[in-house]
């Protein structure tokens, strides 16, 4: 058995560049059927952890998805709204630790604007327990005064110190609160999440800047400047959600059910964690479909190894007649050519292992700035083993076709000239 397979490895040495040229196409696929199972394992757990931290997410009474929809993900609209006595008992009570109220309505060039406290800055957290962090500036203190997401700063070019104008509504070209200029006083670092497309403000701007407003259009003949708004009382009288901590996360189901039953109001809280999984589930044919795809570059691969093995037995039929000849018998030729397919495939898988660390190491850190996908550390993780060993048992099933046609050449077959 050892001769066997140190001719197999003479046999594939020989033949070095052809296999060479092979064992670089199983390790590309390889590596690429093992990044897309690590990203797609990795993002379901950051997209679980957009909002982390956060014990209770709560709005008007809808569906658990679209709540998580408008409030994390600032995207559609809510139903109805929450009543502010209703946000201050809730927020007195003995569970809770923290309350983010947040408020939505209003766009900047196609941006969600968020009205919010500062406890927003100091709470919120994302990924695993990560807290905000300012790239520039700091939270804003005033009324008329912003702070943008890292997306919102690069692709409209804005620094510390820039005015800007929001617009009533999420149309890019709704009407604007041009009277209400913003300054921007800080710039978030990157999140990966959609706080980064976001324009922060307070509660009391997104008050200030209704104040002459009804209907969604403003008062005519009315229309008060924006260094007289604080003469008014800017308390808002409704918001959008609530963002909960609890200063126990065993009181969260008694206190789940303590607002689902809220008699002030009908309200709905969910849990963050079994929101967001439940709003993957319909990505879930999207990231099959991309295994999928993967999977099958894999068997391509090893396809092309067949195929080589099979294409050069017509330029080997006299080495194997020799073989036969100095007594190597059909089951050692078999063995021969399976042991080379096996070769191949492990270095391909070997390479593939390592094109793989390379890629964490160096695209790790853009995932987790640009999309909020923090990937793991540890080389093999989840099902990665498990796949590594469906690519080494595919391809030995590819040898053994190369190996069964050497096993069925006779002594006369090789040894005979062709025409």
């Amino acid at each position: 058995m050892i001769a066997i397979l140190r001719l197999a490895l003479k046999s594939a040495w020989a033949r070095r560049l052809t296999l060479g040229i092979v064992v670089c196409a199983i390790a590309l696929s390889t590596a690429l059927l093992l990044a897309v199972e690590r990203v797609r394992s990795d993002a379901r757990q950051s997209f679980s952890q957009t909002v982390s931290g956060v014990d209770l997410v709560v709005g008007a009474r809808t569906g658990s998805v679209q709540l998580m929809l408008y409030a994390v993900f600032h995207s559609g609209s809510a139903t109805n709204n929450i009543r502010w006595d209703s946000v201050e008992v809730l927020a007195a009570h003995p569970a809770v630790d923290w309350a983010i109220p947040l408020s939505l309505g209003d766009s900047h060039r196609g941006f969600p604007v968020l009205g919010t406290t500062v406890a927003y800055f100091e709470h919120f957290r994302h990924g695993d327990r990560q807290a905000l962090a300012f790239a520039a500036g700091r939270p804003f203190s005033e009324v008329f005064e912003a702070v943008v997401g890292s997306a919102v700063a690069a692709e409209l070019g804005y620094r510390v110190g820039d005015r800007i104008t929001l617009a009533h509504g999420m149309a890019e070209l709704g009407p604007e609160h041009a009277d209400k200029p913003f300054t921007i006083v800080g710039v978030l670092a990157p999140t990966g999440t959609p706080v980064d497309r976001t324009v922060h403000i307070s509660l009391e701007a997104i008050t200030a800047l209704h104040l002459d407003w009804a209907g969604g259009a403003p008062l005519p003949g009315l229309a008060i400047p924006a260094e007289q708004v604080k003469k008014f009382d800017l308390q808002p009288r409704e918001i959008t959600a609530l963002l909960i901590g609890l200063k126990s996360r065993a009181d969260v189901f008694r206190l789940q059910r303590h607002i689902n039953g809220y008699r002030g109001e009908p309200l709905l809280a969910v849990m963050p964690g079994v929101a967001l999984d439940e709003l993957w589930q319909t990505l879930g044919m999207i990231e099959r479909t991309l295994l999928a795809l993967s999977a099958l570059v894999v068997v391509i691969g090893l396809a092309g190894l067949m195929a080589t093995l099979l294409a050069g037995l017509n330029e080997r039929r006299r080495e194997l007649a020799i073989l036969r000849a100095l007594g190597a018998g059909p089951g050692a030729l078999f063995l021969m050519l399976t042991a080379e397919g096996l070769l191949v495939t492990v270095l391909g898988e070997l390479f593939g292992c390592a094109l793989l660390a390379v890629g964490l190491f160096f695209g790790a850190p853009l995932l987790q700035t640009q999309f909020g996908i923090t990937l793991g550390g540890q080389l093999f993780a989840g099902n990665e083993i498990l796949l590594l060993q469906s690519v080494l048992a595919t391809g030995l099933l590819a040898s053994l076709v190369p190996g069964w046609r050497a096993w069925r050449m006779s002594l006369a077959d090789g040894l005979t000239p062709k025409n």
